[in-house]
């Protein structure tokens, strides 16, 4: 199943990125389309602050989901 992308999801980086000084499992929030499956994602510690911003492809991400699937 392919997830789609939207703003303001929460996802994981799947992968180290060492350039971004980022960490395989690092959650961050969708804040912008850059282009198609390109997206702006921003990292956040527990108090809010961003400690890293990076422009990620939507291979390099996994989508976040906090609810059940709905039984079809």
């Amino acid at each position: 199943m392919t997830s789609t992308v939207q703003l303001l999801d929460m996802v994981a980086i799947i992968a180290d990125l060492p350039g971004a000084g980022l960490l395989r499992g690092q959650v961050g929030t969708i804040v912008e389309a850059l282009a198609p499956d390109v997206y702006e994602v921003e990292f956040s510690d527990d108090e809010g602050r961003t400690y890293a911003q990076a422009a990620l492809r939507k291979d390099q991400l996994l989508v976040l989901k906090y609810q059940p699937l709905k039984a079809a």
